[in-house]
């Protein structure tokens, strides 16, 4: 395009975001604020900051939220729903509770179901249920977003009966049908109380087919809890659907070599092998300066790598010299 208005612009940024293009939504996003004679207005930042929410781009967040604040866009329900949500995703939750107070009125459900989520995905299960409770009373009316945000805080408190008694009354009380999040949810609370056997009939209870986060839900609570017979029902329903993933054969190999089950274990590790299964590499990703950096185990795309390892040498070398010791019993879950 010879010209470029806020509008070509945000468009290209909502489109990436809207597709799971996280990067390349930050990307153009910095491109038309460093390049571009074109000033970001609402819709432009509530585009790109769920791109910041999933990066974890906290830093570009918070330049967002300055840059919202000079130009009086902080008025704008949107931004302030997506700031809440950005700082509730990268674990800033006091940032997160101050915008969530700031709105005051001005909140809407969408607004509310963020706030409760974000305190029960970081373990603050009991401000969640009291937030909940709180907007009960205000008038307003739980969606199943809400409802999944309110499982979320009884699974992280280990409220099993709370738990149970929100989800059967679903539908009576809140006329709202449970819906794979809501059953993951309750598969996850049951299974991390060690009620196993309650979590598999209420997967197999369950109106819809199981997803293979309700399995994997299931197979990790076997894991923890050592049973056996259901890891390897659970297993066979993860190989169907996610037959390209391995890490389900390593947990099933680690559960046999708990109970030492060595034949079992050598099985699957010839499995894994005939198979040819290779697990994906694993990346990191870090934010300097509002850019987006991602790196892989030894990688040497970055146009700086020489001189990023050799301070990463460098450093290595001085933590020898003061006598540091690596601490290598720690235990990595997959």
């Amino acid at each position: 395009m010879p010209l470029r208005n806020v509008v070509s612009w945000t468009s290209m940024i909502s489109g990436y975001a809207q597709n799971g293009r996280y990067e390349e939504a930050v990307r153009v996003f910095s491109r038309m604020w460093d390049e571009a004679d074109v000033k970001p207005n609402e819709v432009t930042l509530a585009s790109v900051l769920p791109a910041c929410a999933h990066l974890g781009a906290m830093e570009l967040g918070e330049k967002i939220e300055n840059y919202a604040r000079q130009k009086g866009l902080m008025g704008n329900v949107f931004v302030r729903n997506a700031l809440l949500e950005m700082y509730g995703k990268c674990g800033n939750i006091d940032r997160a509770r101050k915008v969530f107070d700031e709105m005051g009125a001005r909140r809407n459900l969408c607004s509310w179901n963020s706030m409760i989520v974000a305190l029960a995905v970081h373990g603050m299960w009991r401000q969640g249920l009291d937030l909940f409770h709180e907007m009960r009373e205000k008038g307003i009316l739980p969606d199943d977003i809400t409802l999944v945000g309110v499982l979320l805080a009884c699974t992280h408190g280990g409220l099993v009966d709370e738990g149970q008694y929100i989800f059967n009354s679903m539908e009576k009380g809140f006329l709202i049908t449970p819906k794979l999040e809501h059953y993951g949810c309750m598969v996850d609370l049951l299974g991390r109380a060690g009620l196993i056997k309650e979590a598999y009939s209420l997967i197999t209870s369950m109106p819809m087919e199981p997803d293979s986060v309700i399995w994997g839900a299931l197979l990790g609570a076997c894991s923890f809890h050592g049973d056996i017979q259901l890891a390897k029902v659970a297993a066979e329903f993860l190989f169907k659907l996610e037959p390209w993933n391995p890490g389900n054969l390593v947990i099933l190999s680690n559960i046999y070599a708990s109970s030492g089950r060595w034949n079992s274990v050598a099985k699957i590790w010839k499995l894994m092998k005939g198979k040819q299964h290779r697990k994906s590499a694993g990346y990191s990703i870090i934010e300097l300066d509002g850019s987006m950096h991602k790196f892989l185990v030894g990688d040497k795309s970055h146009p700086r790598f020489e001189e990023i390892y050799d301070l990463l040498d460098e450093i290595t070398m001085k933590l020898r010299l003061i006598g540091y010791k690596p601490n290598l019993n720690l235990q990595i879950e997959c």
